[in-house]
């Protein structure tokens, strides 16, 4: 399996926020984290600029809502032209009848999961998203340390996408560097979001490329 980086434009400049995202062209997907000051402790932001960010890249956006009733709101993005749609675990009250919606608008489901948050739970519904999203920090702000404890969970994760013979990819977000992409890679995951790993970079192009060979190197079918 390819793997797929996800620049996080969470780390990108906002005042210069389409030249940041023509400067990650070389990546799989855009990562856009929403953020409501009420799910977690900070706030992104919204509709106007994630429709707008649609219209400026040819890229995939892969939007993640960390917010309260993304039941509401995750057909409402869905709307704006994005790819992918990553709501939590924590949030939502009806995942299977969310996912449902969204596939039916043409736009991929994805199932969000905290640090504290055991994976096994969501082993019953999982045919029915597209991808599985591990934290691997605690969602809210970038820039946070890498969490080793939760490559084990990835681990299980993937364990059981196999048993199954499924096609559902795991996506890790937090702390993803050229220091950790071997880490998660290994695990099972083949979409790294990386926000200051490529944008702390003079060089984004090759960040992600670094980034992504180190994954691949370590990435076992």
């Amino acid at each position: 399996m390819n793997i797929q980086i996800a620049p996080s434009i969470l780390s990108a400049d906002f005042a210069n926020l389409e030249r940041d995202i023509h400067a990650i062209d070389h990546a799989d997907m855009v990562h856009v984290d929403i953020m409501d000051h009420h799910f977690v402790p900070n706030l992104t932001m919204g509709e106007p600029i994630v429709e707008r960010i649609c219209q400026v890249t040819d890229l995939p956006v892969d939007v993640h809502l960390m917010i309260e009733d993304p039941d509401r709101w995750a057909p409402e993005y869905a709307k704006l032209g994005v790819s992918s749609v990553s709501f939590h675990m924590g949030a939502t009250h009806a995942p299977v009848r969310l996912a449902h919606q969204l596939h039916d608008m043409g736009v991929k489901a994805c199932y969000a999961v905290r640090p504290a948050e055991a994976v096994e739970p969501i082993f019953d519904i999982l045919d029915e998203f597209d991808m599985i999203l591990i934290m691997t920090v605690e969602p809210g702000f970038g820039g946070q340390k890498f969490l080793t404890s939760q490559a084990l969970k990835v681990r299980r994760l993937r364990d059981e996408i196999t048993r199954r013979g499924l096609s559902t990819h795991i996506q890790v977000d937090g702390g993803v560097s050229t220091s950790t992409a071997h880490i998660v890679a290994e695990a099972g995951a083949d979409v790294l979001v990386a926000g200051s790993a490529v944008y702390g970079s003079s060089n984004r192009a090759k960040a992600i490329d670094t980034i992504r060979d180190l994954a691949q190197a370590a990435y076992k079918d």
